[in-house]
């Protein structure tokens, strides 16, 4: 009795939550929403502690892994935790460091070339006696300058009251990005610095409060979850290392300008799967084009040929093989990824689809000995 009594308390309860969400689906996904930007740093420093660690671990094996002096062993979370740090900052700062400046000088001279290009195409039109056909052609369009201009007039006043307000916008998701960038760094600081300490906190909790069934359940899943994750990560970072050095030993065998920025431009850029390199591209072409244009167009060749083999062959290969996800899963996973949540779809697809991959392979070759076993022991009772 008592039973069904806290199973229909149960069911009243996911009817009346069910009920809630179909009368009030803004409401909650508003709240919803307010919820996810309070607790963003929260989530950020968790993700960033995640990928720290995986580095950080590393390099506590290489901090006197054997010392038996008390001060070393105390010193080794805390230097171990900044010289992650510094790595990745360092490693981010050099990349640009050798971009921006270059980047910045190639704008400007392609500005500033705008006027020369100009001149020519007017000299151009003179010698090919096209200029007094384009003249008549502007003489022919009536075009109500007066009217144009007090439209523009009109815009301009009523837009600037606009454009303060895009500006204070601005500058408050400015200072709002900035705070919880800090507040997420500190909070995975924290994670990193008392990591066991919060997982055994979270283990007594969970072994208070959740059946054991499930919780047994739920560590398989997370073990799982963080292996695939884990080797996800370390997958792209080797991919983003091999497709800049291909870039930049490509770029200097072809005698192309900017060899080194470019590749370890594209290397980072391509930290985001598939697509990223094509950011890289981008800036590439923009730094090339102003020096040579052909050959900013014999580079877009280039990168579309690099990528045909990173697509093809080097990426489902170095990823894929270290989370054990077939190529074509890999591609669809991104794919998928990219459609359902962008940029952010396309970093956690292909770790999500190698954990459901790898939790339904595990699942199927445990119950396929059963199935088999059952099968033979029944033929053997016929």
């Amino acid at each position: 009795m008592e039973i069904n009594r806290r199973k229909l308390i149960q069911g009243a309860i996911i009817i009346g939550l069910f009920l809630v969400v179909l009368v009030y689906p803004k409401q909650i996904f508003s709240a919803f929403n307010n919820l996810i930007g309070i607790i963003l740093p929260l989530i950020l420093g968790g993700a960033l502690a995640y990928v720290l660690n995986l580095l950080c671990r590393r390099l506590e094996k290489w901090y006197f892994p054997r010392t038996q002096k008390r001060w070393l062993q105390k010193s080794r979370r805390p230097v171990v935790i900044v010289a992650a740090l510094v790595i990745i900052l360092a490693v981010i700062f050099g990349v640009l460091q050798l971009v921006i400046p270059k980047f910045t000088t190639a704008l400007g001279d392609f500005f500033s070339s705008l006027p020369v290009v100009a001149t020519k195409i007017t000299n151009w039109l003179k010698d090919t006696d096209q200029m007094p056909l384009i003249t008549q052609q502007l003489e022919s369009l009536k075009i109500d300058w007066s009217s144009i201009q007090s439209k523009v007039m009109q815009y301009f006043t009523s837009g600037v009251s606009g454009v303060f307000g895009s500006a204070f916008k601005l500058f408050g998701n400015i200072t709002k990005g900035i705070v919880n960038f800090f507040l997420a760094v500190t909070f995975a600081i924290y994670i990193l610095a008392s990591k066991e300490r919060l997982a055994g906190n979270v283990q007594r909790v969970s072994q208070a409060f959740v059946p054991q069934k499930i919780l047994s359940k739920t560590r398989y899943v997370l073990h799982v979850a963080n292996q695939m994750f884990s080797s996800f990560i370390i997958g792209q970072v080797t991919e983003a290392f091999v497709l800049g050095t291909l870039c930049v030993l490509g770029m200097l065998l072809f005698r192309f300008p900017y060899a080194v920025p470019i590749g370890a431009f594209i290397g980072i850029m391509a930290l985001i799967p598939i697509f990223g390199a094509w950011i890289g591209a981008a800036v590439g072409f923009l730094l090339i084009v102003v020096d040579a244009p052909l050959k900013a167009v014999l580079f877009i060749v280039f990168i579309l040929v690099l990528q045909q083999l990173e697509n093809n062959l080097i990426y489902p290969r170095v990823v894929g093989t270290s989370i054990g996800l077939p190529g074509i899963w890999v591609l669809a996973a991104i794919t998928i990824g990219s459609g359902v949540a962008g940029v952010l779809g396309m970093l956690l697809g292909v770790p999500i689809a190698a954990t459901i991959y790898q939790l339904l392979r595990n699942a199927t070759n445990d119950r396929l000995p059963k199935k088999k076993a059952k099968k033979i022991a029944q033929e053997k009772e016929a």
